[in-house]
């Protein structure tokens, strides 16, 4: 085979490379600029805010403090809001109710024990459904709130991607551009 011919392919195919990593890319910036954009706009609609530092107990008050007073837009804020705050209050309402943290799941099943059997009060009763309500709306605003974190998350992968898939078409593209370069200089005659 003719070296220029093999030098042909290959540039024309560092070429094609080039292309589609740029294209990819480009598709990759806008995938992370939807998500965060989506996530922020999102949870800024949502208006939840951490308490200001006096307003944070608990264990996790020393995990919180960066982001003491501020409204939730960002999806590791969300994460933390969901695992830190929310968690902790419903461990702390569990707690007072049932004696330890307890799961939606577990409240649910010592309630249904507790109305067919009928050994509490109805005030205990009581205390118990208010709690399963409790769990229940605190489990799913963090669902939604852990949701918003992994979109957020696939946004700041995506958005890397992009950096590594532009740096790539560009390293292609001067590679593709220096093979054509290299063909005028190689002889008509030579072969691989």
């Amino acid at each position: 085979m003719k070296r220029r011919t093999f030098d042909k392919l290959v540039s024309s195919v560092g070429l094609g490379l080039a292309a589609l990593l740029l294209i990819f890319a480009g598709l990759l910036n806008f995938g992370a600029a939807f998500a965060n954009d989506s996530v922020q706009s999102q949870l800024a609609n949502q208006n939840i805010a951490f308490p200001v530092e006096a307003g944070l107990s608990g264990e996790t008050k020393a995990q919180l403090t960066k982001w003491a007073g501020k409204q939730v837009t960002t999806g590791e804020m969300a994460r933390d809001y969901s695992d830190l705050f929310i968690l902790e209050h419903m461990n702390a309402a569990a707690t007072a109710v049932m004696g330890k943290p307890a799961t939606y799941s577990e409240v649910s099943t010592a309630y249904m024990a507790a109305q067919r059997d009928g050994v509490t009060t109805p005030e205990q009763l009581q205390k118990i459904a208010d709690l399963r309500e409790t769990l229940f709306q605190g489990n799913t605003l963090r669902g939604m709130l852990l949701e918003a974190f992994a979109f957020g998350t696939l946004g700041v992968i995506a958005g890397y991607a992009a950096i590594a898939a532009l740096v790539g078409g560009v390293l292609f593209l001067l590679l593709a551009l220096a093979g054509f370069r290299n063909i005028r200089r190689t002889p008509e005659d030579a072969t691989i």
